[in-house]
C-alpha cells in the first residue's frame, strides 16, 4: 500500500487496501489508524516436519590439485554446472542436479563450480551467463548450453549430446 500526503491532508486509513482523505490541517500530518489492524506475517511459514520434503545427497567428495586433473583422471564424461549462489536460476538447479546426479551417475559424473570462488576457471572456459553446463569428454569441451532445465528436459540433452557427438 502507497500513501501519498500533502502538507494540508489528514488521511485515515480505514482498512489496509484504502486510504480515505479525512479533512485539512495546516499545522501538522495526523494519520489515523484503524482499531482493528490485521497483522500480516513476513517470511515463510514452516511446514510440519512430516510433510517437508527430504532430500537425502550422497556426494562422492574428491579432492584434485586442479580442474584440469579431474577432467583429465575422469573415466566417464563430466558434466560441469558453472553457478553463482546469488542466481536465482542456479539455485533451481540443485535439486535437479541431484536428481540427474542419480539417474545418470553410470553415464556421467556431475561437477558444480562456484564462478565466484574460480574466476580463472569461469574465465578459461568463456562462462558469460548462468547457469552455464559444460559436458567435457576426454578432458575437452563436449558440449555446452545455458539456462535452466527441468531434469528430464536436462537428462533428454546430455543423453542425446554423448550419443550424438561419439
Amino acid at each position: 500500500m502507497a500513501v501519498s500526503i500533502s502538507a494540508s491532508s489528514t488521511i485515515t486509513l480505514s482498512s489496509l487496501n484504502s486510504c480515505t482523505r479525512v479533512g485539512a490541517s495546516s499545522s501538522s500530518l495526523q494519520l489515523q489508524f484503524p482499531l482493528r489492524t490485521r497483522f500480516l506475517p513476513i517470511g515463510t511459514r514452516r511446514l510440519p516436519a512430516s510433510s517437508r520434503p527430504r532430500f537425502l545427497v550422497q556426494a562422492k567428495k574428491q579432492t584434485f590439485s586442479s580442474f584440469d586433473d579431474l577432467l583429465a583422471n575422469s573415466e566417464k564424461p563430466v558434466f560441469v554446472d558453472f553457478y553463482a549462489t546469488w542466481c536465482g536460476p542456479c539455485q533451481f538447479m540443485v535439486p535437479v542436479l541431484e536428481e540427474v546426479s542419480t539417474r545418470l551417475s553410470d553415464l556421467i559424473q556431475v561437477v558444480k563450480i562456484d564462478t565466484e570462488k574460480y574466476p580463472s576457471i569461469a574465465t578459461k572456459y568463456k562462462i558469460e551467463a548462468l547457469p552455464t553446463f559444460i559436458i567435457f569428454k576426454d578432458g575437452e569441451p563436449f558440449d555446452r548450453f545455458e539456462g535452466a532445465l527441468t531434469a528430464d528436459k536436462l537428462i533428454e540433452r546430455i543423453e542425446t549430446s554423448l550419443k550424438v557427438k561419439q
